[in-house]
Parts: structure tokens; sequence; C-alpha cells
């Protein structure tokens, strides 16, 4: 058992040297401006640790100085999904959105307020629910025994209603189907296939909401145009 335990502490240490040599090659060559290699470099690191934010946050900052803005975009999003409250990679999105005529703050809403919207990440809000509930169970199982702490049982009922309603609204939101043009230009078309009429010309770095899929075509909505028809999964990048 021992020498099973000391064989796993050495392999573990080994696989975290090794991340660690190959993370600090990929950053010397992002320094040197070799994109390309540092690129490769991440998203090799990205299949042992595929939910890491700080690889999809380099990986989006390759893609970022190599011209890719749609695909910069969608490597940020995923890190921000990760990790809402990194400023790195909030202030990144939000450049990235900015150059492709998109927004992250929602028009109309206090940046001050999304940031504390997004200032917990999915899986803490749901940890915090469960607290909550339990503190609510607690305290209502106390309250039918004494009589006593009904302000408590309120106060934590509110709570945990506020609770629910904000880890609803993020996990809607944190789960939508995004997708993001990364080509050039995608056409908008008023079917699933190149033989319907384009309705319009979606620039690289644009949202998109994906409705449904058939054969190699999504159906999409264009949230800041106002727009919805089908572009060619080739186009876009899913998030």
């Amino acid at each position: 058992m021992k020498k099973l335990v000391l064989t796993l502490f050495v392999l573990l240490t080994w696989i975290g040297f090794v991340a660690a040599a190959d993370l600090q090659s990929a950053e010397e060559a992002y320094r040197e401006g070799k994109f390309a290699s540092a690129l490769g470099q991440y998203e090799s690191l990205l299949n042992a640790y595929p939910n890491d934010p700080h690889l999809y946050y380099n990986i989006g900052n390759c893609y970022f100085k190599m011209g890719s803005l749609g695909l910069a975009i969608a490597n940020y999003y995923r890190a921000f999904r990760l990790d809402p409250r990194d400023s790195d990679i909030r202030h990144n999105l939000s450049l990235a959105l900015e150059n492709s005529a998109e927004r992250l703050v929602p028009t109309g809403m206090p940046e001050v307020l999304h940031k504390l919207f997004f200032s917990l990440r999915s899986d803490e809000l749901k940890g915090l629910f469960f607290l909550a509930l339990w503190l609510c169970c607690l305290l209502e199982a106390f309250w039918l025994v004494k009589r006593r702490g009904g302000k408590a049982v309120t106060a934590a009922l509110i709570l945990l209603i506020l609770l629910a309603v904000w880890y609803g609204w993020r996990s809607k939101i944190d789960h939508a189907s995004l997708a993001v043009v990364a080509a050039p230009l995608a056409e908008l078309r008023s079917g699933p296939g190149s033989n319907f009429p384009a309705s319009a010309s979606i620039a690289q770095g644009h949202l998109l909401l994906v409705q449904d899929a058939k054969d190699n075509w999504y159906d999409v909505i264009v949230k800041s145009q106002g727009l919805q028809g089908w572009i060619e999964a080739d186009s876009l990048e899913k998030i």
C-alpha cells in the first residue's frame, strides 16, 4: 500500500513538473512572438486540463495576436464562463467583443451590476443555494420545536429565494448554446442550405444564439442586429 501511494505521489509530481515546463515553454514562445507555436502548446495542455480558464485565456490571446478575432472571442468566452471574476479575462473579452461591435455588458445595465451578477461561478452559486436550503430546514425545525426564531426563518427563506433566482438565471446564461462567427464573413440564409437566399452578411466576431441544427447548418439569432436565419456550421465556432 505504501509503495502504491509513493508511486502515485511520484507520478503526480512528475506530471505537474512536465505541465509546468510545457506552460513555461508556451509562455516563452508567446513572448517571442511565436504565436502559432504557443497556440499549439497551449492546446496540448488543454487536453490534459480541459477546465483551466487561463489556458483558454492564453489561447484567446494567441488567436487575437494572429488576427482570428472570432476564435479569440470563443476562447475568451470559455474562460469567462469558467472564471467570471478574473479581471484580465473580462477585460480581454470586452475588448475583443468591442472590436466586433458586440458588448459584454448589455446596453442599459451598469457595469458594476454586471460584475456583481458574475461575481460568483455557477458551481459556487449552486453550493450557496444548497447551504441556504439546509439552513432553512434547520431553522424551520428549530421553530417547529421551540416556536422561536420566526424572523430568522423568514430571512433565510428570502435568502434562499434570491439565491435560487440568481442561480437559475446564471445557469440559463452559462448553458446557453452560443456560437461566434469565425470566418471573415458568414452568410445568413432563410433556410439550411446554400440554395436558400441570403438575407445578410455577418462579420467575424459576432455572437450568435443557436436555436437548432440541420445537416451542416445552424439556425441562429444575431441578437446585436435583431436577425435570425441559417448559417453554415463551418463558418462558426461553438462556445
